[in-house]
């Protein structure tokens, strides 16, 4: 993970049907910090995190990966970017070896099945992957997710509403993941209705009042 990624947010803006939902935000990430994005429905937590995905366009100020606006690199930037939604986005008629692979084509490398299944084994779900994902549980669902994001090279980490819906098991399998990846170098920006313990890591903390 060299060089030591960085993620800054210049004077950001964001405005919605005519409002204003935050203005002049000014935040910066190092390798191995994390940001945890906290505000009341409706204060711009997700329009934020679509804003960092390059999902949304940026009202006001920049959004900068290694020094540069994201907008400049669009390519290289979505490569070690992983983003991470309550939602599972995942193609039901597909299998979970199938979702991997194709997750793993889109960020531009390729997946050997074997990695797939230690990775799948690790997340509670041996032997899953020739099934396809509409004949799963929501819960195996989730840990598939989990899988496709233990199994990125981003860099970056963008999760939304992560934890939602998630058992403790899953829970705490999630905040190692994301431990694990920050303690290799890797960013991770967050929003959470309820506030896991990462590791030995204290957030950053952005408040987005409305």
């Amino acid at each position: 993970m060299n060089p030591a990624p960085t993620l800054s947010f210049h004077k950001l803006g964001c405005t919605r049907g005519g409002r204003p939902l935050f203005q002049g935000i000014d935040s910066q990430l190092k390798a191995g910090q994390w940001l945890y994005v906290v505000g009341a429905n409706g204060a711009g937590k997700t329009s934020l995190l679509r804003m960092v995905c390059g999902l949304s366009p940026i009202d006001a100020g920049d959004i900068l990966w290694n020094g540069t606006p994201i907008h400049d690199q669009r390519d290289a930037y979505h490569q070690d970017l992983c983003y991470l939604g309550h939602l599972n986005a995942l193609q039901e008629s597909m299998t979970v070896h199938e979702n991997l692979i194709f997750t793993a084509a889109l960020g531009g490398h390729a997946l050997q099945k074997p990695v797939a299944n230690d990775v799948l084994a690790r997340f509670g779900l041996p032997g899953r992957g020739h099934q396809l994902v509409r004949h799963l549980s929501q819960g195996q669902k989730r840990r598939v997710a989990l899988s496709r994001l233990a199994l990125s090279p981003a860099r970056l980490w963008v999760l939304d509403e992560p934890f939602v819906a998630m058992d403790d098991t899953g829970v705490r399998l999630l905040a190692d993941l994301i431990d694990a990846h920050l303690a290799q170098g890797g960013l991770a920006v967050l929003t959470s209705h309820q506030l896991v313990d990462i590791g030995q890591r204290p957030p950053q903390l952005l408040e987005l009042r409305t």
